[in-house]
């Protein structure tokens, strides 16, 4: 049986790193989709669709493969925050969360295919902002790091410097949480079964 290779559906390079460092190797192809929030749509529920969305979207595909599609939503007191439109629109971002917990939530949808099955969930971590000042914030946003990504920060960058806690997964905050993605890899045979003890 040929081995089943992994398409990431994604271009963000902190999603490529996370399963790179895992040791996978894989191919990188991202599609384009409306990512509007729907009203009073959940950032779970958000999160998961648009993932979904993103895995379906994927056309053709050497076979077997496994899409791994993911998005990530950032909230604070039940408002989203999407990637920053302007330098303006970041700073409003980082006043929100500034001296606040926000959750984190990444929906990741994974397609088998030539099966055509769809598997989808999300994960959620707490993280909290140590207090900014108005310098602080001129001066990360100035930086350019949080201009492409959700909440206008990255943990895994200089955004880090302002992170006072996490509660839950640290990769799941990046884009891609590892170690919910594990079980899925060891079903699909792209890792070894554990072994149990007697």
């Amino acid at each position: 049986m040929r081995s089943r290779s992994i398409l990431l559906v994604s271009a963000s390079p902190r999603r490529s790193d996370l399963l790179r460092l895992a040791g996978f190797e894989f191919a990188v192809r991202p599609v384009d989709i409306d990512e509007t929030p729907r009203p009073g749509e959940s950032a779970g529920s958000l999160a998961e669709r648009l993932a979904r969305s993103k895995a379906l979207a994927l056309k053709a595909a050497p076979l077997p493969a496994l899409a791994i599609a993911a998005d990530t939503v950032v909230a604070v007191a039940e408002t989203v925050l999407g990637k920053p439109r302007d330098p303006e629109d970041a700073r409003r971002m980082l006043r929100l969360l500034a001296g606040r917990t926000h959750d984190v939530t990444t929906g990741i949808a994974l397609r088998a295919l030539p099966e055509e099955t769809i598997v989808c969930e999300s994960t959620v971590s707490s993280v909290t902002f140590a207090p900014m000042s108005a310098t602080e914030i001129d001066w990360y946003v100035a930086t350019g790091e949080g201009m492409d990504k959700a909440g206008a920060y990255a943990l895994q960058g200089i955004g880090a410097l302002f992170i006072e806690s996490i509660s839950g997964s640290y990769t799941n905050v990046i884009g891609l949480p590892l170690e919910r993605l594990y079980p899925h890899f060891v079903r699909y045979g792209l890792l070894p079964a554990p072994s149990r003890r007697p």
